[in-house]
């Protein structure tokens, strides 16, 4: 079970996209560094991580094209954890993201 209580992630506000895809993450307080980043949608994502956050901590993530998203740490599982996003991203530009992150997803 992930640590912070309840599956978090059984509760989704919607079904996330089988992506996986490289994105900027940084904490508050430290330097940017790369993470590896998966099952994105409008909410909230599944990163990578080499130092575990907290959960309900702050962190900013950032995909190639589009603007940094501000995001809350929900649940932590082994190296990962689920990111719900402070703003869903609007519908169009997530469409445009999950276009190009298709295209560059092996």
């Amino acid at each position: 079970m992930p640590d912070g209580g309840e599956r978090y992630h059984d509760k989704r506000a919607a079904k996330r996209a089988p992506i996986s895809a490289d994105a900027t993450l940084r904490r508050a307080g430290q330097n940017n560094y790369r993470v590896h980043a998966y099952d994105i949608s409008r909410f909230g994502c599944r990163v990578e991580f080499v130092e575990r956050p907290a959960i309900d901590e702050c962190v900013w993530v950032k995909f190639e094209g589009i603007e940094t998203i501000e995001a809350r740490v929900r649940w932590t599982e082994d190296f990962t954890a689920g990111l719900q996003f402070s703003r869903a991203i609007h519908p169009a530009v997530f469409a445009l993201l999950l276009a190009r992150l298709r295209q560059v997803s092996p």
